[in-house]
């Protein structure tokens, strides 16, 4: 299999991507799909199932660069498909004002995000979901969560890199105490 498999603009190799990931930031989407109630509440939280290069088990959140020419719009858009599924329905927010901003560096304590590859920006929502998920690509399996178990200790020690810090954060940022 090539470097390159895929053709669309925008997309890099894996050493032109290793090489961009040396030399600067690299922009992300971030999505904390969620099921509402009629009144808006979030009722539960949909958390992804990943098994990591290194063989370890995760949760994790959907996630995923923004490509070149991309609209933010269109990068959140492809993502939720890619990670929940084709008729996941997410209603992405009409204004695209994040919840927040989360910065991951490769040297660990700089910020409670972390990424060993690279120095990341990334632009976080919470998107609810309506419609069936099936995940694919990596992810093994999509669990939801009540908002109490998603900020239980357990569920958070399965988060890495501070995904379990943005995950508090969208819940505060949705009323919920943690």
């Amino acid at each position: 299999m090539s470097d390159m498999t895929e053709t669309t603009p925008g997309w890099l190799t894996t050493d032109e991507l290793e090489s961009a990931r040396a030399r600067m930031p690299i922009l992300y989407v971030e999505a904390v799909p969620v099921r509402v109630d009629d009144s808006g509440e979030v009722t539960s939280i949909g958390l992804l199932l990943r098994i990591g290069p290194d063989g370890t088990v995760s949760r994790t959140l959907v996630s995923g660069r923004v490509l070149h020419h991309e609209r933010v719009r269109d990068a959140l858009l492809r993502h939720l498909e890619k990670d929940l599924g084709p008729v996941a329905l997410p209603r992405v927010p009409a204004s695209l004002q994040p919840f927040t901003v989360a910065e991951y560096f490769p040297t660990a304590g700089i910020t409670p995000f972390h990424d060993p590859r690279q120095h990341a920006v990334s632009l976080a929502y919470i998107v609810p979901v309506t419609g069936d998920c099936r995940p694919r690509q990596d992810a093994l399996d999509l669990v939801w969560f009540s908002p109490q178990e998603a900020a239980s200790p357990v569920v958070q020690s399965e988060m890495p890199g501070g995904h379990g810090v943005l995950l508090k954060q969208a819940l505060a940022h949705v009323g919920y105490v943690c």
